[in-house]
């Protein structure tokens, strides 16, 4: 439970919360601009960020780390209907960073973050899967959707 929690403070903690917060400078955002949007964000990424979360660790027996990866391939709850729904609950998140804020520089920091998921998944995430998990990884592959159905 340890290294899960480790990780989850490491990876998406700071990607999703750290940095965005230090992007602004700490401040509190206007309540005059679009809080509620932002919200709106807010409440579908951390959902689903906690979920893939869960399923990494009871699922998969492992955590969202490189260093403490999942033993078992993770393909239910919401990796049923996307391969990589962790990543868009951290977008939704920093989206909804980007709208509380109406940040310039809040925006830029999400289409570069969502840039680095995306060669991330490609060049490193998919084909350790493949190595690691053989036929049961190219089933899930063909038949679930890299980001939605």
């Amino acid at each position: 439970m340890l290294k899960a929690l480790v990780a989850f403070l490491a990876l998406p903690g700071v990607v999703a919360f750290a940095a965005p917060f230090a992007l602004v400078g700490g401040r509190l955002p206007d309540p005059q601009r679009a809080v509620y949007a932002g919200a709106l964000f807010f409440m579908g990424g951390l959902p689903l960020l906690l979920w893939c979360v869960g399923e990494f660790y009871i699922a998969g027996r492992g955590t969202l780390a490189p260093w403490a990866p999942p033993q078992y391939l993770v393909v239910s709850g919401p990796y049923r209907f996307s391969r990589n729904p962790m990543y868009i609950g951290v977008t939704l998140i920093l989206a909804g960073w980007a709208v509380l804020y109406w940040s310039l520089a809040l925006m830029i920091y999400l289409v570069a973050v969502g840039i680095a998921f995306q060669l991330r998944v490609l060049t490193g995430e998919e084909p350790g899967l493949a190595r690691s998990f053989g036929p049961a990884w190219e089933s899930y592959r063909v038949r679930t959707k890299r980001w939605l159905r």
